[in-house]
């Protein structure tokens, strides 16, 4: 069997406006169109600051997923 899909975490603020905190999705060859495709289904996001990491590394810009990766839409954060 053949993993064809990818997991979406959400966390603080963005799995509130998404309403929930995992999403398994069909597997989207990059951020960018991962974004397109939340952006439509879920239009609050596009107002919404948030970083991206793509199997707990920082994803810059337009970045290819791997197959059965998991994606996690971090809000902001600040350190102290």
């Amino acid at each position: 069997m053949t993993i064809t899909k990818i997991r979406v975490v959400a966390f603080g603020m963005i799995a509130e406006k998404i309403k929930t905190n995992l999403l398994e999705l069909e597997y989207m060859q990059d951020t960018e169109v991962l974004l397109g495709y939340l952006y439509q289904q879920y239009p609050d996001l596009q107002h919404t600051k948030f970083s991206i990491a793509i199997n707990k590394k920082m994803a810059v810009g337009k970045t290819a997923i791997p197959v059965g990766a998991e994606v996690a839409l971090l809000p902001p954060f600040s350190g102290g």
